[in-house]
């Protein structure tokens, strides 16, 4: 399967997935508005999150692909399955001991995360009681991304790609139909994310047996190649994860500064990840297996041109996202979240993060294009002390700005940190010869940004007439679709006048290539 066919595949399901998120997340603004019991449940849910950032879906996957796409390729299926199942054991029993722990010590964790809690009368023992039924999520996703990882490497996209839907209908769900029966809101909201762990568990298991790499159980067994899986996982964690790192660093000052900035920053970010988990999250499972694979066939200048594609790929599509979501933040926050117990403060305050989140978009998007060139080469300690580097100057920053512009400043922090790990990423992999801009992507890249300049000039000034129009829900709804067709219609014809991009080209780029 080709490169661009791949990620549209992932792509087409993440999109379903930030799509059902956003629903989920406009159910929670209802429920829970933007106070105390949204701030206690976004923390407990972040807490697993982190975890199954680092150490499930980042660096797991990491570490895991190339292992097992080499032994797939150089032993068989059944020496790469006996490989997942050893991995597997060894995962539970230490993840079942790293729950376990965290259930009992989860006050002071909740303390070190959230700190600013302590000073809300029963914010956070919320925040505890929330985060011990959450927790157990970090044991069934990371069961469930070692399946994915398996169906991955294979060529297999469309079942791992599906199972943050599952996530997001059935904590839906759970909110629904728990709600009135729970204390809170946030209790029916944790008690769907542990179900949801469980249904998306059995989702991958089948569909794993369903491609004939069933996952039989196995006594946890340290062999030679797990040990050099979980070698590699530990430095990858930091480098696959710092956009979740950073997240976190903000939800420390965050609950510091003023009681709801956790949820504003936690609701930009949502809107954030639509563009980011469509094209970065499709691009970086897509390109892993396929430069894994072309370097073990030792086809250097096919896994140059692979990285190439994707970057163009990462700029064609994030770009516009993050120009429009600057033109566009107030009208797309009060659409989504302004209703029930979330109001025009709420909306402002949103609004103003998403624009400083949305500076970083591209550069979110470009790590996912840069860092498999390391993992590929099983080279995972590089990122891990780029990442490093980056985290410290999104501290920095953090400390800076927040006490000048407040939950703003942490979004703003988080973004130029994520440009910071970009240079870098790609400095160091120029030197190395493993990276270079060809002549197409130098061609491409400038006409692509003017065709942004077109864009924004097209929805600014849509922007000025129209949404003073937009008075009630109803209206504000049209002409935020007004908006978004003429952002996507001057976007499309800027792209096709400027040449930045082809529609012989992308139907190209989507044929299927043999694969061996």
């Amino acid at each position: 399967m080709s490169l661009f066919r791949s990620i549209a595949t992932v792509g087409g399901f993440t999109m379903m997935s930030r799509v059902t998120g956003l629903m989920r997340e406009m159910m929670i603004a209802h429920y829970l508005g933007a106070g105390a019991v949204a701030d206690a449940f976004f923390v407990a849910f972040r807490f697993p999150n982190l975890f199954r950032s680092l150490f499930a879906e980042g660096a797991f996957n990491a570490a895991f692909v190339p292992l097992f796409t080499g032994r797939l390729s150089e032993h068989g299926a059944a020496e790469a399955r006996l490989f997942a199942e050893r991995a597997l054991a060894v995962l539970v029993v230490a993840l079942t001991i790293l729950v376990a722990l965290m259930e009992v010590f989860m006050p002071w964790a909740m303390l070190g995360l959230a700190p600013g809690f302590a000073a809300t009368p029963g914010k956070m023992d919320l925040a505890v009681d929330f985060s011990r039924i959450c927790f157990p999520y970090l044991l069934f996703i990371s069961m469930t991304s070692l399946q994915a990882g398996v169906l991955n490497a294979q060529g297999r996209f469309a079942a791992a790609a599906a199972t943050p839907v599952l996530l997001n209908l059935t904590s839906m769900a759970g909110l629904w139909a728990l709600a009135p029966h729970t204390p809170t809101a946030g209790h029916a909201m944790a008690w769907g994310t542990f179900a949801a762990g469980l249904v998306q568990l059995a989702w991958l298991f089948w569909a794993a047996r369903r491609c004939g790499m069933g996952l039989a159980p196995r006594r946890p067994r340290l062999s030679p190649e797990v040990r050099l899986l979980f070698k590699r996982i530990v430095p990858g964690a930091v480098g696959a994860g710092v956009y979740q790192v950073n997240l976190v660093v903000n939800t420390m000052i965050a609950s510091l500064v003023a009681d709801g900035a956790v949820s504003y920053l936690n609701y930009a970010d949502r809107v954030n990840q639509l563009p980011l988990g469509v094209v970065g999250i499709a691009i970086g499972t897509a390109l892993l297996p396929l430069l894994s694979r072309q370097l073990k066939e030792g086809d250097i200048a096919a896994a140059k041109d692979s990285q190439n594609r994707a970057m163009e790929a990462g700029l064609l599509l994030t770009l516009p996202a993050a120009v429009a979501l600057m033109c566009i933040a107030a009208p797309v926050i009060r659409v989504l979240f302004e209703r029930g117990n979330f109001g025009p403060t709420e909306t402002e305050a949103t609004a103003n993060a998403l624009v400083a989140f949305a500076i970083g978009l591209p550069a979110y998007v470009l790590v996912k294009v840069l860092v498999p060139a390391f993992f590929a080469r099983e080279d995972t300690g590089t990122p891990v002390k780029v990442a490093g580097a980056a985290m410290l100057l999104n501290i920095g920053l953090n400390l800076a700005l927040a006490p000048v512009i407040g939950h703003v400043g942490m979004a703003l922090s988080t973004a130029l940190a994520a440009w910071f790990n970009v240079v870098v990423l790609a400095v160091l992999l120029h030197r190395r010869g493993f990276f270079a801009m060809d002549q197409r992507l130098r061609t491409k890249a400038p006409r692509i940004l003017a065709a942004c300049a077109v864009m924004a000039a097209a929805l600014w000034g849509t922007r000025l007439l129209l949404w003073p129009l937009a008075q009630g829900q109803m209206l504000a709804v049209v002409m935020l679709a007004a908006l978004v067709a003429v952002g996507a219609l001057g976007y499309g014809l800027a792209v096709h006048l400027l040449g930045a991009a082809r529609l012989s080209e992308l139907k190209s780029m989507m044929r299927r290539r043999k694969t061996g």
